[in-house]
C-alpha cells in the first residue's frame, strides 16, 4: 500500500502542497460588496443620446411651429369642457366653439380698449421717465458724482494707463454723456416687429384652438387605435390621455384663479398707494405673474419703475416692491400650494430645472409652457415601464 497521498490533478500544486495561505484560496465574501455591476448596452445608449440631441435640435429649430401648436393644444384641452357643456345644452359643436372663441376674443379686445387711455398715458410718460433715470444715473441727490460715473472714470483711467505702458497712443474718445446708451429708434422698431409677430402667432393659436375643439375626441380615438391591438395597451393609453387632460385643465384653472386674484390685489394696493394708471399696471402684473418664479421679479421691477416715475422717492419704491412681494408670497404659499396639492406631486428641483431648460430652448414662451410640459412628461413616465427612472426623478 502506498502511503504517499495522491495529488488532485484539478487543483494547483501550491494548493495541494499547502504552500499558499488559505486567504488566497477563498476570498472574503464581502471583498467586492462595494461595487455594483450595471449592464450597459453601448449601441442602444448611443442611439438614445443621438435621438435626444436630434429631438432637442428639432424643437429649437422649429420653435415658430411648435410653440403655437403646444399653446393651441393646451388651450383646446382647457376649453373643451365648456364646449362639451354647450353640447349637452343641445348647442352644435361648431356653433358652441365659434361662440366661445368669439366671447374670449371680444372680451380681450374690449378690456384692452377700456384700458387704452391708461396704457397711452404710460407710453407718453416714457420719455419723462427716461430723463429722470438719466439724471439719477448722473448725479446723486446731493449733486455728487454717482457711482456709475465713478466707475466710468476709473475704467477710462485704467485704459489710459495700460495704453501708456504698452507704448500705444491714447485715442481720445467721446464722452458717454454724448452717446446714447441704446438707440431708441431701433428699440421701438424691434418692439413693433415683436408685436406684429405676437399678433400673427396669436391668430395661428386661435385657428388651432378652433380646429382642435371642432374635432372633439377624434385625435384621442386615433391615438388609442395606433397605440396597439391589445385591449390592455389601449386601456393604458386612454388612462394616460385622461390623466394628461386632467393635469392640463387643473393647471390652467390654477393659472386663471391665481392671476386674476393677484391682479385684483395689486389693483387695490396700487389704488391705496395712489399710483396713476393702477388698472393698466394691475393687468400687466397679472400677465407677468403667469411666468413662474421670474414673473414676480419682473413685476417688482415694473412697479418700482412706475413708482419712481411718479413719486421720485426711495420710500415709494420700497413700499410698492414690498407690497408686490407680500402679495406674491401669500398667493404662492397659500392659494397655489393648496390648489397644486390636488395635482400630481412634483419634485420642486426637477420643476425648476425643467423651467431653465425650456426657457433656454424657447425663451419667454418656454417659461410659460415648462410646467404643463413637465406635467405631461410625468404622467407618461408614470405609466410606461421603460420611463420609470424619469418618473422617479420627477416625483417627490
Amino acid at each position: 500500500m502506498n502511503n504517499k497521498k495522491e495529488e488532485n490533478p484539478s487543483l494547483p500544486a501550491e494548493v495541494t502542497s499547502g504552500a499558499v495561505d488559505a486567504r488566497a484560496v477563498a476570498a472574503p465574501p464581502n471583498a467586492r460588496s462595494s461595487m455594483m455591476h450595471f449592464p450597459v448596452d453601448a449601441r442602444g445608449l448611443s442611439l438614445k443620446i443621438l435621438a435626444t440631441v436630434a429631438a432637442i435640435f428639432a424643437l429649437s429649430a422649429g420653435h415658430s411651429f411648435f410653440i403655437p401648436l403646444v399653446f393651441g393644444i393646451f388651450l383646446a384641452y382647457t376649453l373643451n369642457p365648456v364646449v362639451k357643456w354647450l353640447e349637452r345644452c343641445h348647442v352644435p359643436r361648431l356653433i358652441g366653439t365659434s361662440l366661445l372663441l368669439s366671447v374670449i376674443v371680444c372680451g380681450t379686445l374690449a378690456g384692452a380698449y377700456n384700458l387704452r387711455d391708461e396704457f397711452n398715458s404710460i407710453l407718453k410718460d416714457l420719455p419723462i421717465a427716461t430723463q429722470k433715470i438719466s439724471r439719477a444715473l448722473k448725479t446723486t441727490e446731493n449733486g455728487e458724482v454717482s457711482t456709475f460715473q465713478q466707475m466710468q472714470t476709473a475704467a477710462a483711467e485704467i485704459e489710459k494707463a495700460t495704453n501708456q505702458v504698452a507704448g500705444m497712443r491714447t485715442v481720445p474718445k467721446k464722452s458717454m454723456t454724448d452717446q446714447s446708451v441704446f438707440n431708441i429708434t431701433q428699440w421701438l422698431w424691434a418692439g413693433s416687429m415683436g408685436a406684429m409677430a405676437f399678433v400673427g402667432q396669436a391668430l395661428v393659436v386661435i385657428f388651432l384652438v378652433f380646429f382642435f375643439l371642432l374635432s372633439g375626441d377624434l385625435f384621442k380615438r386615433k391615438i388609442v387605435r395606433i397605440s396597439g391591438r391589445s385591449l390592455s395597451s389601449r386601456k393604458i393609453t386612454v388612462h394616460i390621455l385622461d390623466a394628461i387632460n386632467t393635469s392640463i385643465q387643473n393647471y390652467m384653472l390654477i393659472l386663471l384663479v391665481t392671476n386674476v386674484l393677484f391682479g385684483l390685489l395689486m389693483w387695490g394696493v396700487l389704488q391705496l398707494v395712489g399710483l396713476e394708471n393702477a388698472g393698466a399696471w394691475a393687468v400687466a402684473a397679472a400677465l407677468l405673474h403667469v411666468i413662474p418664479y421670474f414673473g414676480t421679479v419682473l413685476i417688482m421691477g415694473a412697479m418700482s419703475l412706475a413708482a419712481f416715475m411718479q413719486f421720485e422717492t426711495i420710500s415709494s419704491i420700497l413700499t410698492v416692491s414690498a407690497a408686490t412681494l407680500v402679495i406674491a408670497t401669500i398667493i404662492g404659499t397659500f392659494v397655489t400650494t393648496w390648489m397644486t396639492g390636488k395635482m400630481a406631486k412634483m419634485n420642486a428641483a426637477a420643476v425648476f430645472v425643467s423651467l431653465l431648460f425650456w426657457t433656454w430652448l424657447w425663451g419667454i414662451w418656454g417659461m410659460l409652457l415648462s410646467i404643463p410640459l413637465i406635467f405631461i412628461i410625468k404622467v407618461i413616465s408614470d405609466h410606461v415601464e421603460e420611463l420609470y427612472a424619469v418618473s422617479e426623478l420627477l416625483g417627490e
